[in-house]
């Protein structure tokens, strides 16, 4: 309501006076808002200053052999190089530190559970469910048990040259968060050891543990829906439409025979664990569960339906250059820094004594390069997303668990908690034959057992119902030797020695060389389990035969070499068709961006044409959408009536699908398909699946809103839902979608009528509903002008530092903090700018990088990062790259020491 402006009868004096009483003080409080900005502009400049790097003449080192020399380009990318691999991980790991560790502490005490110790309070519950997934603790036995003694070796020489960065400094001095945390903390940084980088690698496997949240999801569904609408809601993969990784492939073992051309049948989903007597039992704890989750932090992205990664690889006798042309950009969280820390390790001399020269994309924190190329090979990786965690439901019996008819003890463990600024906690950890309880750090969960109804089966007496994780990542294993000789591998035979070790997470590996070769290899740990169990739903982990029966061998996990094809494209989708011998996952990707790459490729190569550098880069940028092509000829043939709505399926009319940020139709084409997901699913989800506050109406907006010049017509949200649903709008949905049209009537396209809104039916009648809805959503939105419309005004990107320039202090985030970027591309497209439907359109995941190796010669290779090399917010190194990354556009890869040299913007010394 306006404010009463009217002063009291004979009180206008007393009404002047009071008016410059209020203009005193806005005058008072701006110039102290504008002084306060004053110091926190000269605090944060001074300060972040004082931390950014030396990068130009020589420093001591103590430990190491020879001089090593430091270049960096404009971009402040370091190329190190050594004469011994000790002082080249040595040399790193002061390199990184140096950039990026505030990035590296985080990282750690995440791993480790500890975040406590940093943030406070906020973080004790998070701490408490990381602690009882065990990170740190298999990180630690992993170093003990399982690493070779060179691995070993390497990781403590990074771990020295970062503590000798760290030696003598004070927070301050390493970087402008630690600064503003000393401001309500009395945080002091601690040594960095080997463990703390052998840990990210759980991090990184806990973001693409694959069908985990898809377990959930599915055992909750039962509560409200029938195995026929479930089995709707996941179809199967679309075989005939979108093609498999391997299509030539083969398993080396005589026992393992796969022919992709053939046929095959799976193991059938067995019934959930939520049927029967023990149902609402599972189903409180699962939906307490998936809020738990929720509340993770993603260490490198969310986990979800669409997500996840490209590359493809293509043989020299399809590109101009003659040999080989590999691209990868995987798809994670924004992050500022960038996930990605770029940077070359070269020995100088390639001998036993040093034995690399390697350049590409490694995480600050760890040595070794993840992605990239050394002197003989290149390769990628994208997310496999291998079935290898398993949800079990179990029997709890006083102090153990229920397994095989008999009380089994649990494994205990205590952990304490520290907490900056408050009291410690402690927590004990559980675990069962399956692994920890997780609902053991819910209050809500720990309760939900004790009225849990028990099946005839059970004992007399029972405590309740608990949830425990089975997951490959819990168990030791060698992917850290992995990443070394992946660094060091010279052929395909050395790739594939090094991928047998890569247990967690499981990635597909794309590979090149500069013979011509190319080819892929399925890593991984993967768990096989028995006929009545296919891991699409939680399983009574008291029953023997629901527990897993062994790994599949790495010589039976699928691969490809020289296809006659001529290329590979791997996107997410599934890896092999049905007559693999093996169950790898039922939860594929739905293949939309694999199959429109495949299409680019071959539309490249009609007629012979051959493929560029530039092709490869112009294909990561394409950002057609699948969707579109089946919905918006759907659209088109609508008879629509009201002139505004008909306005905005104009719009439509020849637009091709692509998702350019400057495109009005790809704005009103997304708010439509938006708009199908939540008429037609939305609220027929069961709660536990829904997402807060969601609108269920639609109605005229009040004159006095946002929108300029707004009319009766335009409409915002009416009615909200506590408990209305919205599905992601992933390409999972594309499937469901696509089926589900060809029945008109299906019972999904029946929606209730609101007050300003009829009934619908049918399909068409949905649709219309839906065109309706986005065309009074984006007025509200964007305004009543269509001219002005675009997609990138939606869908904007913003970098938020993911601690302090989150959750500190506005100035902090004003410091820390960069955007909003519009950007062109979309869900499920090839450039992959997520969105998730159930919360508008704003970019949630990008290519987080994008490289094209040209295995002709490496110095004309190109890569770009999302932001830039520093951590540091005043450093020119920043974001240095964000603009050239939102164009789409490469930097040149120096990888040669004569390419490298003429690209040095600073050289630094480090001396023994």
């Amino acid at each position: 309501m306006p404010a009463n402006t009217t002063a009291p009868s004979g009180g206008r004096k007393a009404g002047r006076k009071k008016g410059r009483r209020a203009r005193l003080i806005v005058l008072t409080l701006v110039v102290a808002l504008v002084a306060g900005l004053a110091f926190g502009a000269w605090w944060s400049i001074s300060t972040v200053r004082a931390s950014l790097p030396q990068t130009k003449g020589s420093i001591s080192l103590d430990g190491l052999s020879a001089p090593v020399d430091v270049r960096r380009d404009a971009q402040g990318i370091p190329q190190i190089y050594a004469d011994t691999s000790e002082d080249l991980f040595r040399a790193q790991g002061y390199v990184q530190a140096q950039d990026r560790f505030w990035e590296m502490d985080v990282r750690r005490h995440m791993t480790s559970g500890r975040l406590s110790e940093m943030f406070g309070e906020g973080q004790v519950e998070t701490d408490a469910f990381l602690r009882t997934l065990g990170w740190r603790e298999t990180a630690q036995k992993e170093y003990d048990e399982k690493l070779t003694p060179d691995t070993k070796k390497y990781l403590q020489a990074y771990a020295d040259g970062v503590n000798q960065y760290l030696a003598g400094k004070s927070g301050k001095d390493v970087s402008v968060e630690y600064a503003a945390l000393g401001f309500t903390t009395d945080y002091k940084i601690e040594k960095w050891t080997p463990v703390d980088s052998v840990a990210w690698l759980k991090a990184m496997a806990w973001d693409l543990r694959g069908n985990m949240q898809d377990e959930i999801d599915r055992a909750l569904m039962y509560s409200r829906l029938g195995p026929k609408q479930i089995g709707e809601l996941y179809p199967e993969y679309p075989y005939e439409t979108h093609k498999p990784i391997v299509q030539e492939g083969a398993v080396d073992t005589a026992t393992d025979t796969y022919n992709p051309k053939g046929t095959g049948t799976q193991p059938q989903s067995g019934n959930p664990a939520t049927q029967g007597t023990a149902g609402a039992a599972l189903n409180t704890q699962l939906s307490g569960l998936s809020k738990v989750l929720e509340n993770m932090p993603d260490a490198i992205g969310p986990n979800g339906n669409g997500i996840g990664s490209n590359s493809w690889v293509v043989s020299g006798e399809h590109t101009t250059t003659g040999k080989p042309l590999l691209a990868n950009d995987p798809h994670l969280a924004p992050q500022l820094p960038s996930l990605w820390y770029q940077m070359g390790l070269h020995c100088r001399n390639v001998s036993e004594k040093c034995q690399y020269d390697v350049s590409g994309y490694t995480f600050s924190g760890m040595p070794g390069v993840i992605i990239g190329h050394n002197q003989e090979i290149a390769w990628g990786m994208t997310n496999l997303g291998a079935d290898v965690t398993d949800l079990y439901l179990e029997k709890i019996q006083g102090d153990g668990y229920l397994y095989d008819g008999k009380v089994q003890p649990f494994k205990t463990r205590q952990e304490t908690i520290k907490v900056a600024g408050g009291e410690a906690r402690k927590i004990t950890v559980r675990e069962t034959n399956n692994g920890p309880l997780l609902s053991d750090r819910s209050d809500e969960l720990g309760k939900v057992g004790e009225e849990a109804p028990v099946d005839a089966s059970a004992p007399d007496r029972s405590d309740g119902y608990a949830v425990a994780l089975r997951w490959t990542a819990l168990d030791a294993g060698k992917s850290m030797d992995a990443v070394f000789t992946l660094n060091r591998a010279t052929n395909f035979k050395e790739f594939q020695a090094a991928a047998a070790n890569f247990e967690v997470p499981s990635q597909n590996l794309i590979y090149a060389d500069r013979d011509g070769n190319i080819g892929y290899q399925a890593p991984g740990k993967i768990p096989t389990r028995s006929t009545k169990h296919d891991g699409t739903l939680p399983a009574p982990g008291w029953d023997p035969s629901y527990s897993w029966t062994g790994y599949v061998s790495f010589k039976a996990l699928p691969y490809e070499y020289n296809p006659e094809r001529g290329y590979i494209v791997t996107a997410n989708q599934a890896v092999v068709d049905k007559s693999y011998p093996h169950e790898l996952t039922k939860d594929w990707g739905y293949g939309a961006r694999s199959q429109r790459i495949n299409d680019l490729i071959e539309g490249k190569l009609e007629g012979g044409g051959k493929i560029s550098t530039e092709d490869m880069r112009t294909m990561q940028m394409d950002s057609n959408s699948e969707i579109a092509k089946k919905l918006n000829p759907m659209l088109l043939k609508l008879d629509i009536e009201d002139p505004d709505v008909r306005d905005g399926q104009k719009l439509l009319e020849g637009w091709d699908g692509t998702q350019d940020a400057d495109s009005a139709a790809a704005a009103y084409f997304n708010a439509v398909w938006r708009n199908v997901l939540k008429l037609a699913f939305g609220n027929k989800l069961p709660k536990e699946l829904r997402v807060k506050g969601s609108c269920i109406s639609v109605e005229p907006a009040d004159k006095t809103g946002p929108v300029d010049d707004p009319d009766e017509r335009v409409r915002e949200c009416g009615e909200r839902d506590p408990d209305a649903a919205q599905p992601d709008g992933g390409d999972r949905w594309f499937e469901v979608f696509r089926k589900l049209s060809e029945d008109e009537n299906s019972e999904w396209w029946h929606t209730p009528g609101t007050r300003t809104d009829e009934e619908t039916k049918t399909l068409d009648q949905l649709l219309a509903r839906a065109m309706e809805d986005a065309r009074w959503e984006l007025t509200a939105k964007l305004g009543k002008d269509m001219d002005t419309w675009s997609w990138g005004r939606l869908h904007t990107l913003e970098l938020k530092n993911q601690t302090i320039g989150t959750e500190g202090p506005g100035f902090m985030q004003w410091l820390l903090n960069r955007g909003p970027y519009k950007l062109g591309g979309g869900e499920a497209a090839v450039d992959a700018t997520g969105w998730n439907a159930a919360g508008g359109y704003q970019v949630i995941w990008v290519p987080s990088m994008r490289m094209v190796v040209n295995l002709q010669d490496f110095d004309k290779s190109k890569w770009i990062n999302l932001t830039g090399a520093s951590g540091h917010a005043y450093s020119p190194n920043y974001t240095d790259q964000t603009e050239k990354w939102v164009k789409g556009e490469l930097y040149d890869w120096s990888y040669g020491a004569k390419a490298v040299e003429d690209a040095t913007e600073n050289h630094l010394v480090l001396k023994p």
